[in-house]
């Protein structure tokens, strides 16, 4: 995102609007730190600006700087997924779309979240730990593109150093797998420098229940099993 400095009022209407605080003012004019800009657009669609100084620069359309609004505005399609919302949708809506059967779970390690953002720098902490480690990084998750062929865990140079709001990396755990993969992944997570909001996909048994809250309250995690239930509409896939 940009301001045209010739329009600007300095009039400061758009700063509250910035979930990053990359626009300030200085001089009477007020400029978006470009660099920090997660290209997300919640400014320009507020349409606080009495001038419409602020604006969306053609270069933020192309690569690598494209990938920025791919993953931080949720207007925009992902375009290997064709997925809107940062590219990830089957995670979160599992009782459709089937991701995940029954005796698996789905872990998501959503990086940047909430309004802190992120570099796929810190995601790369994670990722290449995870190769090394022999975890599997899932195919048909919008990282998986950004990454290195080499099976590194690496992402290629030219997309290393952006930045998105938040970029959410999906793992599948097979049942008698929890307790060792959670012990190996938790750790990871020190070192990242942002903020790492971890989830569990799972599906209720028959009987209600969630069998694996007791799994993960032994293993010293505090469960929150009403914290993202979204089971999207349309016939499910999966008994």
């Amino acid at each position: 995102m940009r301001i045209d400095p010739a329009r600007c009022l300095g009039c400061n209407r758009c700063v509250d609007y910035c979930m990053l605080n990359c626009i300030s003012k200085a001089d009477n004019i007020c400029t978006i730190k470009e660099e920090e800009c997660v290209d997300c657009g919640v400014c320009l669609r507020a349409n606080v600006c009495p001038v419409h100084a602020i604006f969306m620069p053609e270069e933020c359309y192309e690569y690598p700087r494209a990938v920025r609004m791919q993953f931080s505005d949720p207007g925009v399609q992902h375009p290997a997924l064709k997925a809107w919302g940062r590219g990830t949708e089957e995670a979160k809506t599992n009782d459709v779309t089937g991701k995940f059967g029954k005796g698996e779970y789905g872990l998501l390690l959503e990086f940047g979240r909430p309004c802190t953002g992120t570099r796929f720098t810190e995601v790369e902490k994670v990722t290449v730990a995870m190769r090394k480690l022999g975890i599997p990084i899932l195919e048909d998750n919008p990282l998986y593109g950004l990454l290195e062929s080499d099976d590194s865990g690496r992402f290629k140079k030219e997309f290393v150093n952006e930045k998105v709001l938040s970029a959410i990396l999906e793992l599948r755990i097979h049942e008698e797998e929890l307790e060792e993969i959670i012990g190996t992944i938790m750790p990871l997570l020190e070192n990242v420098d942002t903020v790492v909001s971890v989830g569990l996909v799972t599906r209720f048994d028959d009987d209600a229940k969630l069998p694996v809250a007791e799994k993960l309250k032994a293993m010293g995690f505090t469960v929150r099993p009403n914290a993202k239930i979204n089971v999207g509409l349309g016939r499910p896939l999966i008994d």
